[in-house]
């Protein structure tokens, strides 16, 4: 998309880092969301008119949202990933639910919030997971906020944790043969000297962004695994019903739509929910 009718305006990120405002980058993002190229054109236009120097990206993504939302629900609802999967807080444990229910999708068996025995000391292990010859323990670094890094200490500390729980496995007989994983998965960056050590010590990691054209954006999108938070049709007091239910999956809603009766919510609102879902979790 050219840029060229667009006025030059710094955006302000949410780690106070400012840039130039890259409109190719925005139209991405929508269209990534499913908006065709005359919807992303009116939306950026839009933004650029109204912006103005050190805008910040809450500011252009919430208007941006507006935009999209009037033209449909279900592309509103894609584009609010990220942000949706910041809502799955504030304590962090619909996140590991949700990084549990992304496992059993790559069909794992799947553990949650497990007290597991190390050779030196115990461990509580977000995430254990295991597969034909694959055993693995991931650890969940969640953040309800933008701009945040996950830096090097996250590695070092989960992976001296995973080989105390590997030296402990690797004396059992049913684990022995067994390949052992150690994982960290968070919903925002990693650093670069992370990602180093991650790659040096064979620690998987799994980031907003990372890997590339693998990170959990990417396998939301490629396996519809859209969490409740995206939905437009609800509000925010009943998405935190069922994240309290631990429903944390978009497409559990069309598998169990009596799960959508919650106090106050009409039927023809259920069914708008149910539109929405099918939209976001089918996508053509």
């Amino acid at each position: 998309m050219s840029s060229s009718h667009h006025k030059k305006f710094h955006v302000t990120k949410a780690s106070g880092q400012q840039m130039i405002f890259l409109p190719g980058k925005l139209n991405h993002s929508l269209q990534r969301s499913g908006a065709d190229d005359a919807t992303s054109k009116q939306i950026i236009d839009a933004i650029s008119m109204d912006a103005y120097d050190g805008i910040t990206t809450q500011e252009i993504y919430k208007k941006a949202f507006g935009l999209l939302r009037q033209n449909s629900r279900q592309q509103a609802a894609r584009y609010k990933l990220k942000q949706a999967i910041m809502e799955l807080g504030p304590t962090g444990y619909p996140f590991e639910i949700y990084i549990g229910e992304l496992f059993k999708q790559l069909h794992y068996k799947v553990k949650t919030g497990q007290i597991i025995k190390g050779a030196c000391v115990n461990h509580e292990v977000d995430v254990i997971a295991s597969k034909e010859n694959i055993l693995l323990f991931a650890e969940c670094k969640f953040h309800n906020r933008p701009g945040i890094k996950c830096d090097v200490k996250i590695p070092l500390y989960v992976h001296s944790r995973f080989r105390d729980i590997e030296n402990q496995f690797s004396k059992q007989p049913e684990t022995n043969g067994k390949v052992h994983e150690g994982w960290v998965v968070t919903n925002t960056h990693f650093s670069t000297d992370a990602i180093q050590y991650g790659e040096c010590a064979s620690l998987h990691l799994l980031g907003w962004d990372y890997p590339k054209d693998n990170g959990l954006k990417d396998m939301i999108d490629r396996m519809g695994l859209h969490p409740v938070t995206c939905l437009t049709t609800l509000r925010q007091s009943e998405k935190q019903f069922l994240l309290d239910k631990n429903i944390v999956l978009s497409n559990q809603l069309l598998q169990e739509p009596q799960l959508l009766k919650l106090p106050g919510i009409t039927a023809a609102r259920i069914e708008q929910a149910l539109i929405e879902v099918a939209g976001l979790c089918n996508r053509s």
